[in-house]
């Protein structure tokens, strides 16, 4: 039988919209950055985070994913128990960020699987942390998103 081909996403934008669900998860897809942040100040879908979730290659819930999406892995079970409830905006605005992060790296190093083993990495840019571990901040999060473009440069120090 033969494999569909499902096309790439056209951008980190559509990717980011796809980790979160696509039009699984979205009743209306978000058609660009502005109308992204209407959704994120009325809170996203619930099924939004476990779809993120439940989208991860390597990276398995453990106490830094949690601090990345800043949820606990109770928190996100009683999440799946009543997937009808939105996210908070603090909640949607994390779990938007964490697939912002994942969509760029895996842009940048060339796959998800790739993204996810760099995020549980120590990196030698960051001081020897590891970018998983710099995303329960918004500082930390700033500096993950400035190595990548960094890496995507060929600057790595």
């Amino acid at each position: 039988m033969a494999e569909i081909a499902h096309p790439q996403p056209s951008s980190d934008f559509e990717r980011v919209v796809d980790l979160l669900g696509g039009t699984k998860v979205f009743r209306r897809r978000p058609a660009g950055p502005l109308d992204a942040h209407e959704m994120l100040l009325a809170g996203l879908p619930g099924t939004a985070l476990t779809h993120l979730v439940g989208s991860l290659e390597v990276l398995r819930p453990t106490a830094a994913l949690e601090r990345a999406i800043g949820m606990s892995l109770r928190t996100l079970q009683r999440r799946r128990e009543a997937p009808e409830k939105p996210l908070s905006q603090e909640q949607s605005g994390r779990a938007w960020k964490f697939a912002e992060i994942l969509a760029r790296a895996s842009a940048v190093l060339g796959s998800q699987e790739e993204a996810e083993q760099w995020l549980e990495r120590p990196a030698l840019g960051l001081d020897g942390r590891r970018p998983i571990d710099l995303l329960s901040t918004p500082a930390g999060v700033e500096l993950v998103e400035d190595f990548l473009r960094r890496l995507e440069y060929g600057v790595y120090v």
